[in-house]
């Protein structure tokens, strides 16, 4: 069992358009740049604390990650970050596989997906094992993280000897994380649900339309221990 990042295929190309004013009209001619501060990856550089907590608030309820900065400095401050700027907000938990694990990490804007897709970290040295409750970035080969994440069900240790370090763990909510949807089932090739090109190209469009009763989540945000 292998969690693989979706190959940059392009299904769709994605164009920022940036039009000169006739009008002298800013507001018409603002740049989705402009407009979202998650397309200016290089602004989300903070070093994370030795450990904080994460509260992630979904459709199917409430979870608590515990992060820490030891398993993984580099993997916990790439999550820090996206957690701090919104990057996980109104999201989908887009691949479940009972038994196995849940992840998510595409976001709902393609062109802030476009933005991340190459914003890969180095890898960690494996410090803790992939057992059921510890989350890791989804990788697709050496030195391929960049926003994915992914939740194991089960004993995913097979996974410990492929570069998948996890950051840290649910500590809270455990059940809350086996019941998020899992009836679409994998991805293409391996099965029908969400293709994973495809939610990087159009975000929560296609999500949102194709399968609809994928768990949500809401809002993702750090909490700071003492």
């Amino acid at each position: 069992m292998i969690i693989r990042r979706a190959s940059t295929i392009a299904t769709t190309i994605l164009i920022i358009l940036s039009a000169a004013s006739c009008s002298g009209n800013s507001n018409e001619t603002e740049s989705p740049i402009t407009r979202n501060p998650l397309l200016r990856p290089s602004d989300y550089t903070e070093t994370a604390p030795a450990v904080f907590q994460v509260q992630l608030e979904t459709s199917a309820g409430d979870l608590t990650l515990e992060i820490h900065r030891e398993w993984a400095p580099l993997g916990a401050d790439r999550f820090y970050n996206l957690v701090n700027s919104g990057y996980y907000n109104e999201t989908r938990i887009y691949r479940v596989i009972p038994g196995f694990m849940a992840q998510f990490g595409l976001n709902g804007d393609p062109y802030v997906n476009q933005a991340w897709k190459s914003q890969f970290i180095v890898d960690d040295p494996l410090v803790e094992s992939n057992v059921r409750g510890r989350v890791a970035f989804a990788m697709s080969g050496v030195h391929s993280r960049t926003t994915q994440v992914f939740i194991s069900y089960g004993d995913n240790s097979e996974l410990d000897e492929e570069g998948f370090t996890p950051i840290g763990e649910v500590i809270d909510g455990m059940d809350v994380a086996d019941s998020f949807y899992a009836d679409y089932g994998d991805g293409p090739p391996r099965g029908n649900g969400p293709y994973q090109a495809m939610a990087e190209a159009r975000g929560n469009e296609y999500l949102d339309a194709d399968f609809p009763e994928l768990t949500r989540m809401q809002r993702a945000s750090v909490v700071l221990l003492n």
